[in-house]
């Protein structure tokens, strides 16, 4: 009888409670951050949702950078995200054309009104710079020598437009989205022509200075162009100071002797994947900020930089490598650095598995880039 009177008294509690719900769930009025309205009348704006429309890099706004209308009709910008959609350049699995759309993708969670660090207490997109979306290179996958000439067009013109900070910084810098790592000799004609030659921070688990007679087999001039050679070709070019530095490097050579002392004629210095055991990350930051002092840097980010563990999304994955948080780590620790250009690269999402692994990494990695760019405003040659 006690037990009955018990439950019975339990259940009057249960259903004394009145649930209530909101006039209006399931919906997010606007982006996380944003002032929210309780008006959800017929003027109830549905005009900023996050996941709503095209994607876009971090939620940024779309230019029609490669537009033939005249600047004045296109809105000006300080820093341009493009997509390099590439990928027959490579010696290994392909797939990194779908590299722009899946770094996209893995921004979702990255708007300009929910940036600001924890670590520094700063939101690099609401600074001094206009960062815009400009989208896709259009890029044939059928010839190599075309592709690669429309994204040469494809970075003259973007760096060609009116900066929106054009009196103090008038040469808008871009970050390319890879696409192979064979994209980033555009990227490097691009800068030479604004800034000059500059020291290249390669973070790659590869050298990437090869002979084309070497990689390439002296087969053509076609097929000696290609994401193992590419730094040869710009140093051949005068593109790079023999400042330069790999970052990350753990993967096999096929000559030590020649492969290294070529590396080094190319204007080359490695750390290796092993010296951040025995340097410390600050350490590996130290080496890198004196080897580019006083110059003009880009930086290129072959994902595969990264252990497989967080980045098996890539053509050429070696295991030993760094994690996502001592690279990004270790960007951070670049800033006050003059960065020109940058990239990332290599990112092939077929091969990522179902929590985005290398498409998350990918796009801190280009926010990181970001704030390199905004923390250290550089002066560049206009030229037409």
């Amino acid at each position: 009888m006690a037990l009955y009177i018990l439950l019975a008294a339990t259940a009057g509690l249960a259903t004394a409670r009145d649930i209530t719900f909101p006039s209006l769930s399931g919906i997010q009025e606007q982006p996380l951050g944003q002032q929210h309205s309780t008006n959800f009348g017929s003027d109830y704006d549905i005009s900023d949702s996050p996941f709503a429309g095209l994607s876009t890099f971090a939620n940024l706004p779309y230019v029609h950078c490669l537009s033939s209308r005249p600047d004045s009709d296109i809105p000006a910008y300080d820093i341009a995200i493009v997509g390099a959609p590439f990928d027959t350049g490579v010696t290994a699995r392909p797939g990194a054309r779908y590299g722009p759309g899946g770094i996209r993708a893995g921004s979702r969670r990255i708007s300009s009104q929910f940036s600001y660090s924890v670590y520094t207490g700063r939101n690099y997109f609401t600074e001094w710079a206009k960062v815009v979306d400009c989208g896709d290179a259009p890029l044939t996958f059928l010839d190599n020598t075309v592709a690669l000439k429309q994204l040469d067009k494809t970075h003259r013109v973007i760096s060609s437009r009116s900066s929106a900070n054009g009196s103090a910084f008038p040469v808008p810098r871009i970050i390319t989205l890879g696409g192979d790592h064979t994209t980033t000799l555009p990227a490097l004609r691009s800068t030479f022509a604004h800034f000059g030659p500059v020291s290249v921070i390669h973070f790659d688990s590869h050298l990437d200075t090869w002979d084309p007679s070497v990689l390439g087999g002296g087969l053509s001039h076609y097929a000696g162009v290609n994401h193992g050679t590419f730094l040869h070709i710009a140093h051949e070019e005068g593109l790079v100071l023999n400042s330069s530095w790999h970052a990350g490097i753990r993967g096999p050579v096929s000559n030590p002797k020649y492969d290294l002392q070529h590396d080094k004629a190319c204007g080359f210095q490695i750390v290796t994947a092993r010296d951040l055991d025995r340097m410390g990350m600050q350490g590996v930051i130290e080496r890198l900020r004196r080897g580019v002092k006083g110059t003009k840097v880009y930086i290129s980010v072959d994902i595969d930089v990264l252990d497989p563990a967080f980045a098996p999304a890539t053509g050429t994955a070696e295991p030993g490598g760094w994690t996502t948080r001592e690279l990004l780590t270790i960007l951070d620790g670049l800033g006050g650095v003059a960065v020109v250009g940058a990239d990332v690269v290599e990112v092939a999402p077929i091969y990522d598995n179902p929590g985005e692994t290398t498409t998350l990494a990918a796009a801190e990695v280009v926010h990181s880039l970001v704030g390199l760019m905004v923390d250290t405003p550089v002066k560049g040659k206009v030229t037409s």
